[in-house]
């Protein structure tokens, strides 16, 4: 048995890698439908990178992926897709049908990078390293679905199974899952599996979801000069009193349990030196692996909120009460899919098997997955393979080393949890 190791809430165990699934993968390596498939992604491997290079020169910022999401519905196409449309909220989608279409399975790549339009988003070239923000998050998944549906194309495999090849829209920041949501929402199509491609190497394995929650407060006033207007309400001191009462008690409830974590992340208002600001804003994120140990704190948040407000209100000595609107802008919901399920057992092997026995890594993580952990239908999300740094800034680089790999575990995996017969 392989041992491999399991984080979550800040702990390590011990888990193993059942026999059988060791066996299922060295067993389906060795068909000679999969040889010539893992020869063919190796064989359109500069193709693949010209994809990623490609798609990662059209800036996408959340809430702006329609130009990507075009040539992305093309390129599947072309790759031989049975059918590619476009949703409601903009995730491309793209068939490939399965001998029965008993249930559909989704394998994700999201569309949207965290980077503003008029960021130099051009790929450049030194020695073996490709540098662009966006190449590896999540340009670089893009380029791997792309290529899973042209091996999968050229060499006529079907699994039982439909499979949604997706990109899909508002995976980061304030997007909060937009795409997922719309997905995964009531009355949808019925989800079996979900498996995204989003982040490291083939032995990080995401398969618990950090759930957050994300506000913007704005305590709100009638404004005025510093001198004639002083006494009414002042909304930056609304908003220094609620922080002031929230982190002393946000402190001493996340210091134990699971890892669980707040950041005042912005502020803003006000308009010169000599006026009373007539708002006050903040963003402000929660996160937590525990969905329990989340509303605790959101609560505590909330309070504290109005005791800022009531603090201010209390000393104004003309002019109307503060007010103070709270917005939620973001919810992203936690939870997990257990390491003895068939889809992580599957997985892990997998990746034991295509690294030479490197020991996989279960972590939890904030991705496309945390909707369908959150609803209890089995998901993964899986690394990208190659070497990839920065991702987020404008350094981010990736390296081609071995990246065929990752193209290759993710069709193990499609085949295994598709029922390919082979």
């Amino acid at each position: 048995m392989i041992l491999v190791l399991f984080l979550l809430s800040n702990h390590i165990y011990s888990q193993v890698i059942q026999p059988k699934y060791r066996n299922d993968v060295k067993e389906l390596i060795k068909k000679p439908a999969v040889v010539k498939a893992f020869d063919h992604i190796k064989s359109i491997d500069a193709i693949t990178i010209q994809d990623m290079i490609t798609l990662t020169e059209i800036p996408t910022p959340t809430f702006h992926e329609t130009e990507k999401g075009v040539a992305y519905a093309e390129l599947l196409r072309k790759a031989g897709a049975d059918k590619v449309w476009e949703d409601e909220v903009g995730n491309v989608i793209a068939l490939r049908k399965g001998t029965k279409s008993n249930k559909t399975i989704i394998v994700d790549a999201h569309l949207d990078t965290v980077f503003p339009f008029g960021t130099d988003v051009k790929v450049k070239q030194r020695g073996d390293t490709l540098f662009a923000p966006g190449i590896t998050d999540a340009n670089r998944a893009l380029a791997i679905v792309i290529a899973l549906v042209k091996t999968m194309s050229s060499q006529n495999m079907r699994t039982e199974s439909d499979i949604w090849f997706t990109g899909t829209v508002g995976e980061e920041g304030l997007g909060d899952l937009k795409g997922m949501k719309h997905l995964f929402r009531e009355g949808g199509q019925p989800i079996a599996s979900f498996i995204a491609i989003d982040g490291g190497g083939l032995e990080d394995i995401v398969n618990g979801g950090i759930g957050s929650v994300r506000y913007r407060v704005t305590f709100k006033g009638p404004g005025g000069h510093s001198y004639g207007a002083f006494g009414i309400g002042n909304p930056h001191n609304a908003l220094a009193q609620a922080i002031a009462s929230f982190v002393p008690k946000a402190d001493e409830f996340t210091k134990t349990g699971p890892k669980t974590t707040y950041s005042t992340s912005v502020l803003g208002g006000g308009t010169s030196v000599n006026s009373i600001p007539f708002e006050s804003w903040m963003l402000v994120d929660m996160r937590s692996e525990s969905q329990e140990k989340l509303k605790g704190l959101n609560q505590i948040f909330l309070e504290s909120i109005q005791i800022g407000l009531e603090k201010e209100n209390k000393i104004i000595r003309k002019g109307k009460l503060l007010t103070v609107d709270i917005e939620k802008v973001g919810d992203r919901p936690s939870g997990f899919t257990s390491s003895e399920s068939t889809l992580i057992q599957q997985v892990m092997a997998i990746a034991d098997n295509l690294t030479g026995g490197k020991k996989p890594e279960l972590s939890s993580s904030s991705t496309n997955s945390n909707i369908p952990f959150s609803k209890g239908i089995p998901a993964v999300t899986i690394g990208r393979g190659g070497i990839g740094h920065g991702a987020h800034s404008l350094d981010e680089y990736f390296i081609n080393k071995d990246g065929h790999l990752a193209i290759q575990q993710a069709l193990l995996l499609i085949l295994m949890q598709g029922g390919w017969e082979g």
